[in-house]
């Protein structure tokens, strides 16, 4: 089941910081610089303040960011942190992703999309989660049994292919960080307190080449966002496969629809395995693509135009991709129009707003979106029943062909509101910073079960 996805000042010290992330774009070819060695581990430099960052308002508990740290991952930190490298100031690549809502927020939005440095001006998709993405391969064509997928790449539509490339995009972007250029940035960079940090890590004259310099930022802040501070795999989940806990009873029956293939079949896009330890195992996605039929969101301000559409691999923040030699020519790009990656679902229930465009601000609501879509169409498009944000033309690609897509609408929802809940109560077991008492317990693999069919209506309400 894909789903997707203020400010306080003061936080402990860096030791003890939550993990806190930003999904951000690039326009530099990052790879080569994402293989720089990574310097030794050392603390924070004394005479480096650390700049402050928001305090999570929820009561869930979060993971940590290790005590000890490379060189490059303080460096990545401090870049991460620093207010002063927007226009105006004020705005951080941690304004928008933090440990308490998921690795996700929308730096105060409640449109469901994040709003930039300038008050009022909001972008056009929902900040996605960081956390875990250190796992997502470049973005690629491959074909599979069920046909041709596009797979990885970081933001919705992959178009950058390395953290490092992911971490510059929001600095130029006029409605994220609003930087004129990568100069600006670096002359910020080259200004502040860590900048000798900067020069200790990539050579003392660095900031005589701006353009190198600026995509060493990325490097950094893409080496802060691998540490373990952000894959932390410390969830009641996670212990649950270690043997160290047991799910209760609505989590284990949400787990075990969350995997029935027949009915919610979510594990056919967020891949899990409770059988093994492996956490690469379990992260929660495929990170393929899909276009699901989500409705339109009118807070977008560019939704204000009713000919405009977001089509997400096929544009328009990027520019169409073009197939790859191992596609078969009965397959073209206008396929892959209005799909949008899959996020890991890590995490997940500490999120502010789902799905790409942010239509969503409840998971309870996007499980029952799964649960009726083909039920109750009306619901989620209005008096037409019909997907509303994507034009004719590209309708033919919103996902039907597997459960619980390919429910005929006379048979009703797919599951009940009660067994929503119980896939609610076990996506609540996959939120980080779990802690686990002495006993332990040996975990039992799940069984799947074939509950009898649904009766007709909708036991969601809202007709």
């Amino acid at each position: 089941m894909p789903i997707f996805t203020s400010f306080q000042s003061s936080l402990p010290k860096l030791s003890s910081m939550p993990a806190l992330l930003l999904l951000c774009s690039a326009a530099f070819n990052l790879q080569a610089y994402a293989q720089a060695p990574r310097g030794p581990q050392v603390p924070p430099q004394p005479n480096i303040p650390v700049p402050t960052t928001p305090t999570p308002t929820t009561q869930n508990p979060v993971p940590q960011v290790p005590v000890a740290q490379t060189r490059l991952e303080t460096l990545g930190q401090l870049i991460f942190t620093d207010r002063n490298l927007s226009v105006p100031a004020g705005t951080a690549c941690v304004s928008c992703h933090t440990a308490g809502t998921g690795f996700a927020s929308n730096h105060g939005s409640r449109s469901g999309v994040a709003q930039g440095s300038i008050a009022g001006v909001l972008g056009l998709r929902n900040a996605m989660s960081n956390a875990y993405n250190s796992f997502i391969p470049a973005f690629s064509f491959q074909n599979r049994p069920q046909g041709v997928v596009a797979v990885g790449g970081h933001f919705w539509d992959g178009r950058a292919d390395t953290l490092a490339l992911q971490a510059l995009g929001p600095f130029l972007a006029a409605a994220e960080m609003n930087n004129p250029n990568a100069e600006s940035v670096v002359q910020k960079v080259a200004a502040a307190p860590y900048a000798a940090l900067m020069r200790a890590e990539f050579g003392n004259d660095i900031f005589n080449n701006p353009t190198l310099a600026f995509q060493k930022l990325g490097v950094a802040i893409a080496a802060y966002e691998s540490n373990s501070g952000f894959q932390s795999f410390t969830s009641k989940y996670d212990a649950f496969v270690q043997g160290k806990a047991t799910l209760a009873a609505n989590e284990l029956r949400g787990m075990n629809l969350f995997r029935d293939t027949r009915r919610a079949n979510c594990v056919s896009c967020h891949a899990m395995n409770p059988n093994s330890k492996d956490p690469r195992d379990n992260l929660f996605s495929q990170f393929t693509y899909f276009a699901l039929g989500v409705p339109r969101n009118p807070a977008i301000p560019q939704n204000a135009n009713p000919s405009f559409f977001d089509l997400g691999i096929c544009g328009p923040v990027r520019s169409k991709p073009a197939l790859t030699a191992n596609v078969p020519n009965t397959t073209s790009i206008e396929d892959f129009c209005g799909k949008f990656r899959m996020p890991s679902l890590r995490n997940v229930a500490l999120r502010e707003a789902f799905m790409h465009n942010g239509a969503f601000k409840n998971l309870s609501d996007v499980i029952a979106f799964y649960a009726t879509r083909n039920a109750d169409p009306r619901r989620w498009y209005g008096p037409a029943g019909v997907p509303n944000d994507l034009p004719t033309a590209y309708l033919k690609n919103i996902v039907n062909d597997r459960p619980p897509f390919n429910r005929p609408a006379n048979a009703g929802p797919v599951f009940t509101a009660a067994e929503g809940d119980d896939i609610l109560a076990f996506l609540r077991t996959l939120t980080d910073g779990y802690t686990t008492n002495a006993v332990t317990t040996t975990a039992v693999p799940p069984t799947v079960t074939t509950p009898p069919n649904n009766p007709r209506g909708n036991p969601f309400g809202r007709q």
